[in-house]
C-alpha cells in the first residue's frame, strides 16, 4: 500500500473518534477546550481533504448560441481511477476534456483540482513545438519543473553572478531536487523509448519528425513528471500496436486520475474503470469499462422492453450477468491494476442506454464458390522507391476473413486498390472466381461526395428501388426526416461512412474489401458494424487500426513487408504477443 494510501487509512480511523470526542467536549461550558479541539478537528479534516486528489465538476453548462451540449453537470473524477469519456460524434467529448482542462470557458459552473495538484493534457498542436528539441518538448510537459530549470539555467550563465544569485539558486537547486529535476532526462528518455521514438532522434529538432513521430512525442510529454491528473484525447491515433500494447500497460498502473476519450474499444477496455457516457446533453458516469456498460445497457435494454418479465427475474438476471461480467475481468490479459473494477457494482447501476445504433446487414446474394481470389507475383513501389510488397502470392478460401497488415498502410491501400481495378501494380496479377461480387470501402471516399444530389439521389445511384425504399434504406443508417435531403457535399466525416456502408449493403455482395472501415465512425456505429461482420456468411479482406475489431472479425492474418509477407491462421492476440511472429517480422522488415 502506498504511504498516501496509508495516510488516508490512519485519518479514516481517526476522524470518526475526534468528531465523537467533540460532541462529548460541547456539552461541557468550558469554551477554551471546545475552541481548541474544534481548531484541532479542522486542521484534521483540512489534512484529509489536501490527501484526497480528485476534479471536482460542479454545475457545469457548455453552451454555443441555441445550441446546448450539456447542462448540470455535477460529477468528481477521484485518484487511481480511469474514466473512458463516450458519446456520438458531436456530442461534447473533447469539448468536455478542454472545458475540464481550462481551455474552454464553461457556460455556467465551476471545475476544481485538489489542492497542489498538476493537470497534464495531451496537446493536439503537432507544430508548436517544431523550434524544440524533443528532449525539450518532453521536459516542458512538466511546466513547474521546466520553469525551474530555465530559472536556474538563466542564473548560471551570468556573467556577474551575485550573492543573491547564488540564494535565489540554493532554493532553486532544492526545489529541482524535491521534484526528481536530477532524473528528468532519464525518465523523459524511457517515456520515449517506450513510444517508440529511438535514442538517436531525442535531442533533434520537432520539426525533423514526421507526424506520427510528433504524436508519440506529445504523448511523452503528457505522461511526463506523473502528473495527478491527465488528460487524453483520441491517445491512440497513429500509433502501432506494439505502442498501444505499451500505453496500455502504462496507464494500468498509473496511480493518478485519467480521463480519456477513443473510439478503441479494446483501449477503453484494457484501461478504464469508468465510463462516462455523453448522450443528450446529459453525462453520466458508471462502474466499468466500454464493454461492461455496452452490453450491461443492452440487457437493460431488453429487459425494459420485455413487460412480461417480474422485477425479481430481472433482478437475478442483472446479478447474474455482474457475477460473469466480473469473472472473465478477473481471467482477462488486458487488466492488471484493475482486475477488480466491478465487485463493488450494484444493479442499480445498470441502466438501459437511448443510444441509437445503425442497421448495418450485410446479406450476399448468392454463396461464393471455391475460387475466390488468387494473387501471384504483385510488386507495388512508390514514387520515391519505397517497396510496399514485392512478389505477393496468396490465395484466399472460401470462408476466410482476411486482416492485411503492415507497418505502411499505404501497402494495404495499394493492394486492395489493386485488386479493385483501381490501380496499376508494377508486375503480377490477380484473379477473382467467377461466383465472386465484391464490395469495396475505400480509405479515400471524397470522389463520391463530390456532387450536389441529395442523400436519396445519391444511394440511388448504387442499387435498385425506389424513394421510400432509399429513404428506409438511409433511415437504418440513422439518417431521418429531412436529413435525407441534405446535399451529399455537406456531410461529416462519420455520415459519409454511413453513406459509404449503406452504399456496400446495396450490392448484396459475397466479399467486402475494407480499408481501415472504423475510420471517422463513432462506437455505436463501429460496434453495429462489428457485430454483423461477425455473423457475415462471405469472405472479408480488411485492413484496420482497431485491436478489438481484428480479433473479433479476422481468422487470418497477412503481414505486407517490403522482403516478404507473413501468413498465419491464427487469433490476433496470439499474432502480436508470439516470440516467432517478432522474430519473422525483425528479419523481414531489416530491424
Amino acid at each position: 500500500m502506498s504511504n498516501m494510501a496509508n495516510v488516508v487509512t490512519s485519518l479514516s480511523l481517526v476522524l470518526p473518534f475526534v468528531t465523537l470526542y467533540l460532541a462529548f467536549i460541547d456539552k461541557y461550558e468550558d469554551g477554551i477546550f471546545c475552541s481548541a479541539f474544534n481548531y484541532i478537528y479542522l486542521c484534521t479534516l483540512k489534512l484529509f481533504l489536501n490527501y484526497i486528489q480528485m476534479i471536482t465538476v460542479s454545475n457545469v453548462s457548455v453552451q454555443f448560441g441555441k445550441r446546448v451540449l450539456f447542462k448540470d453537470v455535477n460529477i468528481k473524477f477521484t485518484e487511481g481511477n480511469c474514466y473512458g469519456v463516450i458519446g456520438a460524434n458531436g456530442a461534447g467529448k473533447s469539448t468536455f476534456l478542454k472545458t475540464i482542462s481550462g481551455e474552454l470557458d464553461p457556460t455556467t459552473g465551476s471545475i476544481t483540482l485538489g489542492p497542489g495538484e498538476r493537470l497534464s493534457v495531451l496537446s493536439q498542436d503537432h507544430f508548436k513545438w517544431d523550434n524544440y528539441t524533443v528532449m525539450n518538448t518532453v521536459l516542458m510537459g512538466h511546466t513547474i519543473l521546466w520553469d525551474i530549470m530555465q530559472q536556474r539555467d538563466a542564473l548560471y550563465a551570468k556573467a556577474d553572478f551575485t550573492d543573491e544569485d547564488g540564494l535565489k539558486v540554493s532554493e532553486l537547486e532544492e526545489k529541482f531536487a524535491e521534484l526528481d529535476g536530477w532524473n528528468a532526462e532519464s525518465d523523459a528518455a524511457a517515456l520515449l523509448s517506450g513510444l517508440g521514438i529511438k535514442e538517436n532522434k531525442h535531442y533533434l529538432l520537432m520539426s525533423e519528425l514526421n507526424n506520427k513521430e510528433k504524436v508519440r512525442v506529445m504523448l511523452a510529454q503528457a505522461l511526463f513528471g506523473n502528473p495527478d491528473n491527465l488528460l487524453l484525447d483520441e491517445p491512440t491515433n497513429d500509433l502501432d500496436m506494439e505502442t498501444v500494447t505499451w500505453l496500455e500497460e502504462y496507464l494500468s498502473n498509473f496511480e493518478h486520475t485519467v480521463l480519456v476519450v477513443s473510439h478503441d474499444r479494446h483501449f477503453l477496455d484494457s484501461v478504464c474503470t469508468h465510463t462516462v457516457d455523453i448522450d443528450y446533453g446529459k453525462i453520466n458516469q458508471f462502474a466499468g469499462n466500454y464493454s461492461f456498460w455496452y452490453e450491461s445497457s443492452q440487457l437493460a435494454l431488453r429487459q425494459q422492453q420485455n413487460q412480461k418479465a417480474k422485477a425479481e427475474e430481472k433482478r437475478k438476471e442483472l446479478e447474474e450477468f455482474i457475477r460473469r461480467f466480473s469473472a472473465n475481468v478477473a481471467k482477462s490479459k488486458q487488466t492488471t491494476s484493475r482486475k477488480k473494477m466491478l465487485e463493488k457494482l450494484n444493479v442499480e447501476d445498470i441502466q438501459p442506454s437511448s443510444r441509437k445504433y445503425p442497421g448495418i446487414i450485410f446479406t450476399p446474394e448468392r454463396e461464393p464458390g471455391n475460387q475466390i481470389l488468387e494473387v501471384s507475383g504483385l510488386t507495388k513501389t512508390l514514387e520515391d522507391g519505397t517497396v510496399l510488397f514485392r512478389d505477393l502470392n496468396f490465395n484466399v478460401e472460401k470462408g476466410d476473413r482476411i486482416v492485411f497488415l503492415s507497418r505502411d498502410p499505404r501497402a494495404m491501400t495499394a493492394l486492395f486498390e489493386i485488386i479493385n481495378g483501381n490501380m496499376k501494380p508494377d508486375a503480377g496479377t490477380y484473379n477473382w472466381g467467377v461466383t465472386i461480387t465484391t464490395a469495396y470501402l475505400p480509405l479515400d471516399n471524397t470522389s463520391f461526395f463530390n456532387t450536389d444530389l441529395n442523400l436519396v439521389d445519391w444511394l440511388s445511384q448504387f442499387g435498385e428501388g425506389n424513394e421510400v425504399y432509399m429513404k428506409s434504406f438511409l433511415g437504418r443508417m440513422l439518417f431521418s426526416g429531412e436529413e435525407v435531403l441534405k446535399k451529399a457535399s455537406v456531410l461529416s466525416g462519420g455520415e459519409k461512412m454511413r453513406c459509404m456502408i449503406a452504399r456496400m449493403q446495396l450490392r448484396n455482395a459475397n466479399c467486402l474489401i475494407l480499408d481501415t472501415p472504423t475510420n471517422h465512425l463513432d462506437l455505436e456505429s463501429i460496434q453495429a458494424f462489428n457485430n454483423n461482420l461477425k455473423q457475415y456468411r462471405g469472405n472479408i479482406l480488411f485492413a484496420s487500426h482497431d485491436h478489438e475489431f481484428i480479433q473479433t472479425v479476422a481468422n487470418r492474418i497477412i503481414e505486407l513487408t517490403p522482403n516478404g509477407i507473413i501468413d498465419k491462421m491464427m487469433e490476433y492476440d496470439d499474432y502480436i504477443t508470439s516470440d516467432h511472429i517478432k522474430e519473422m517480422k525483425a528479419r523481414l522488415y531489416n530491424d
